[in-house]
């Protein structure tokens, strides 16, 4: 096994000097830190990690806390996009990930508490905007850098980074509406989450400026999953009047809405147009090739993963607050409405 000493003696410098080189120290010049890296290089030698944490009082990891058991949330391809723009951040900053997961608060809470407690982590992400949430309330008190996707429910002093939910489900609406349609049903994700309440607040503004009268029979929410789509939508096309066109807030839970749509016999788009939100690789091989909203989930993580590192390293003196731009993709989900 190789050790600080095979390095040092191979670079021609004290054990202590390779030690400086392993933490970054800046009394060493750039000349004699190539140097020693090289040998480390040749001779195959990675730092204890462990070791390295007790000595600098680091870990170099970052927790990432996830709105509920991994098992589920690995369902919605949202979360493996955001979390690869996560990685990629912390591995250009030599950073790992370490998650956190909990099929109820209690168990999120303790997960919490196990690796911060622990010394595992020197900041956090968290992966979700909850309304009253009592782990963003933990988290706060741990004192700890941390970052959010998705805007604070409260607008408390926080490093987070979001697209702007309220407008881009605006002009979502209004896109429908430019299509011919006034009777538009949403299904949206659960209203306990601040992506919910903007989207909604979007497509009420909209309906509100074209003088469309909000109809509360055409408004639907469940969880971001496809049977949540499902159960919606057919709840929507049940009413006695239904709609001409749905904004779905998920792509999965657009799928699920095509689906139960064709099952009572709606052709998509011919008779119910859909939009949608995320884009996510799946949309434009569904069939038809559905119409979403592009949310850039990759930034979205990559930018808080970047909030929080500059934190953990005295980068930003202030909490940064990020909008990632949002894109509206049509492909074949949607139609002109004509009047039959």
């Amino acid at each position: 096994m190789v050790t600080i000493k095979d390095v040092a003696e191979k670079a021609g410098v004290s054990p202590s000097t390779v030690s400086r080189v392993i933490s970054d120290s800046p009394r060493i010049s750039e000349k004699t830190k190539e140097k020693v890296r090289l040998a480390m290089k040749e001779l195959g030698y990675h730092p204890n990690a462990i070791a390295r944490s007790l000595v600098n009082k680091t870990t170099k990891t970052i927790g990432i806390v996830m709105p509920r058991s991994a098992e589920h949330v690995f369902l919605n391809p949202f979360f493996p996009e955001a979390l690869r723009g996560i990685a990629k951040c912390a591995h250009d900053e030599e950073y790992c990930l370490l998650l956190t997961t909990g099929n109820t608060e209690k168990e999120q809470m303790e997960s919490l508490n196990s690796i911060v407690f622990g010394g595992r982590v020197d900041g956090l992400i968290l992966m979700y905007s909850r309304v009253n949430d009592a782990i963003l309330n933990k988290v706060m008190e741990l004192n700890l850098p941390f970052s959010m996707i998705g805007r604070p429910y409260n607008d408390e002093n926080i490093n987070f980074v979001d697209n702007d939910n309220v407008k881009s489900a605006y002009e979502a609406t209004n896109f429908l509406i430019k299509k011919g349609h006034r009777r538009i049903g949403l299904i949206n994700g659960s209203l306990n989450l601040v992506v919910s309440l903007d989207r909604f607040e979007g497509y009420k503004k909209a309906l509100i400026e074209n003088k469309i009268e909000l109809d509360e029979s055409l408004l639907t929410s469940s969880d971001f999953v496809q049977q949540g789509g499902y159960d919606c939508m057919k709840i929507i096309l049940s009413s006695p009047k239904p709609p001409t066109a749905v904004l779905v807030t998920d792509d999965l839970m657009a799928f699920g809405a095509i689906r139960a749509a064709r099952e009572l016999s709606f052709k998509v788009p011919q008779d119910i147009s859909i939009l949608s939100f995320n884009n996510i690789p799946l949309a434009e091989h569904a069939t038809p090739p559905l119409s979403s909203v592009d949310i850039n989930a990759y930034k979205l993580g990559f930018e808080a993963a970047r909030l929080v590192i500059d934190e953990i390293m005295g980068r930003n003196e202030e909490k940064q607050k990020i909008i990632v731009e949002t894109k509206l993709i049509s492909r074949k989900t949607v139609a002109n409405y004509k009047a039959k």
